[in-house]
């Protein structure tokens, strides 16, 4: 059992200081919290429970850069919450077996996202800039764009992320240190009440998630002391290796074992 707890603490570490420098913790996680016996469900749910200190506090550091944007918070929050739940209450009813056999495809969506979503930011900043007066229709669509994307965060938590930066970039956001206060707000206000709902449902593994939160924390702090010493972009190159080995191997055991 303590060797088990020490193993996702160290898990969460790693993930921490992952999350703090480039994202992509969530492919350290999950796949360790399966290894160690927690079913698909609990891990996913135990994986957003795990994650949410990081985005509250992240949030947080943020909140100069959201006062601009008080006004645009109370829909942004609305939609998160009922996003969130409305995915969490899709994975409650979801059968472990059909869970388990589509955790592969999740991976793999979340992977080319984290190698793709560079570029894809880039490419959806450069197309708000020129549509930046959307018409009444265009910002309904965002509205229910964003809510879709809430679902997805409330039903499996990686690469969540990189689809709200992405959806932000669209609807016309350049900032980028409002953009990630922003993007934490949506997986915070998500990943909280998904976790009401977990608790409510007895899904959430108490701790084996402790252990993983407790190591996400102590790697973020360690992170925000080392992270100018240390390459974005061979961090972002580990992690890349790191989610494509973990998603051919998901691939292998559902469909050649």
């Amino acid at each position: 059992m303590l060797f088990k707890l020490f193993s996702l603490f160290t898990a969460g570490f790693f993930a921490g200081i992952l999350n703090s420098i480039a994202g992509g913790g969530s492919f350290i996680t999950f796949p360790a919290l399966l290894f160690f016996g927690v079913p698909p469900i609990s891990a996913n749910a135990t994986n957003t429970f795990a994650s949410c200190a990081g985005y509250l506090s992240g949030a947080y550091a943020f909140r100069k850069d959201l006062y601009a944007h008080k006004r645009d918070l109370p829909i942004i929050i609305l939609l998160s919450l009922t996003g969130g739940i409305a995915g969490a209450w899709l994975l409650l009813q979801t059968p472990e077996s059909l869970f388990r056999e589509i955790i592969p495809w999740l991976l793999l969506f979340a992977t080319l996202l984290f190698i793709f979503g560079g570029k894809l930011n880039s490419t959806l900043k450069q197309f708000a800039s020129y549509h930046q007066h959307a018409s009444a229709l265009g910002r309904l669509l965002l509205i229910f764009l964003l809510l879709g994307i809430c679902v997805y965060g409330g039903f499996f938590n990686a690469g969540l992320g990189i689809i709200v930066l992405s959806y932000l970039a669209l609807a016309g956001y350049s900032n980028i240190n409002t953009m990630n206060g922003l993007k934490l707000i949506v997986s915070s206000a998500i990943s909280l009440i998904a976790i009401v709902l977990f608790i409510y449902n007895g899904v959430i593994a108490w701790h084996e998630g402790i252990s993983v939160l407790l190591g996400t924390l102590v790697g973020g702090y360690v992170a925000a002391h080392v992270s100018r010493k240390l390459s974005q972009k061979h961090i972002r190159s580990f992690i890349v290796v790191v989610s494509c080995g973990i998603t051919f191997y998901f691939f292998i055991e559902m469909y050649l074992t």
